[in-house]
């Protein structure tokens, strides 16, 4: 037995093959204990401490923490051979490339978690994700870069000059690409500011609906008809744009006429007959109704509410109402709505 042991098998004993795979095997023993123990004591942990990221920091050991820890496992088994210096720089760039990416994405988890947990405190939890999802993607695009030039550096790239180069080569990019720049920069501005968020009714020039997207070149808007309308950024902060969901309360005005027959007792009527109607209606508020010209045809009557809600349904079904009962009561008054007329008068000559 002890000369089978002492066999050499490339390069190295069997002897030395059993220490390395009892290794490997006690390293993988041990991760799947800590996997069962520490990961359930880690949860009641958490939810004893109420930490918002308790799933999230659960999840990440899962899926990052110990498939990294197995690779290490691995890699520390194979080092106690005497492995050719090509296999031990192959295991160097592989254990390099596993490190560098589960990092990455324990980094990002946190990161990201992190964020994402203060936006779920915030109100509207679910329009502000919509908001920071292009900043979420540029985090990690930003994060990705610098990981890979860490391990370029490490693995023995020269890097310097490939910055050089990717440096002209970003002007170059950037003086072809400078509406893009635009639009990416306009999209911090919009992330900042806050002009609108996602769910917000607005219009713009034209064009008129509820926003769906926002994101890293493009903003994405629901018009009433049903298309998407996609807008540049930039094109969204040079524009004037008017954003309803922010009313506190919409102003209503509107005109009627009656005729030119309607007695004075009857006109003077009108105004109070309008105001006890807007009063009577829930989620209005009554400013003025009066007799405010004379038209080519009719007697103007002007009349001004406020409706306590920025929904556009609410406004026109509350409009409706008001119409309605407008027309019940001068019917029953007798008075009459003027509609567009002539009157021709006829000289018999002598």
């Amino acid at each position: 037995m002890q000369e089978v042991l002492q066999k050499i098998f490339l390069g190295n004993r069997v002897l030395d093959y059993f220490i390395a795979s009892l290794t490997f095997l006690s390293g993988v023993l041990i991760i799947l204990i800590l996997k069962k123990f520490l990961v359930k004591s880690l949860k009641v942990l958490t939810e004893k401490s109420k930490l918002a990221l308790k799933d999230s920091i659960v999840k990440n050991i899962k899926k990052n923490l110990l498939p990294l820890s197995y690779y290490g496992v691995f890699y520390f088994s194979l080092r106690l051979l005497t492995l050719h210096p090509n296999l031990k720089k192959l295991l160097d760039i592989v254990g390099g490339i596993l490190l560098t990416f589960f990092g990455v994405r324990i980094l990002l988890h946190i990161i990201i978690g992190g964020l994402d947990s203060y936006l779920e405190k915030q109100e509207n939890y679910e329009t502000k994700k919509k908001l920071y999802t292009g900043l979420f993607t540029l985090i990690k695009l930003i994060i990705w870069a610098l990981a890979i030039f860490i391990f370029l550096d490490n693995a023995g790239v020269k890097i310097t000059p490939l910055i050089a180069g990717l440096g002209i080569g970003g002007i170059t990019v950037a003086l072809a690409s400078q509406a893009i720049l635009a639009d990416l920069f306009n999209y911090f501005v919009i992330l900042f500011d806050r002009p609108f968020e996602a769910g917000d009714f607005i219009i713009l020039d034209n064009y008129m609906g509820t926003v769906e997207y926002i994101g890293i070149k493009t903003t994405r808007i629901r018009s009433l008809s049903g298309e998407q309308l996609i807008i540049p950024n930039t094109h969204l902060t040079n524009s004037r744009i008017l954003n309803s969901q922010r009313m506190e309360k919409r102003r209503v005005v509107f005109r009627i006429g009656v005729t030119y027959q309607t007695s004075v007792e009857k006109l003077k009527e009108i105004p109070q007959i309008i105001e006890k109607i807007i009063k009577a209606i829930d989620g209005t508020e009554f400013d003025r109704a009066h007799f405010s010209s004379y038209g080519d045809f009719s007697l103007i009557f002007e009349v001004a509410y406020y409706i306590l809600s920025r929904d556009y349904k609410k406004y026109m079904d509350i409009q409706q109402e008001i119409n309605l009962r407008i027309k019940e009561e001068f019917e029953k008054r007798g008075i009459e709505f003027a509609y567009p007329t002539q009157t021709l008068f006829v000289y018999k000559a002598n």
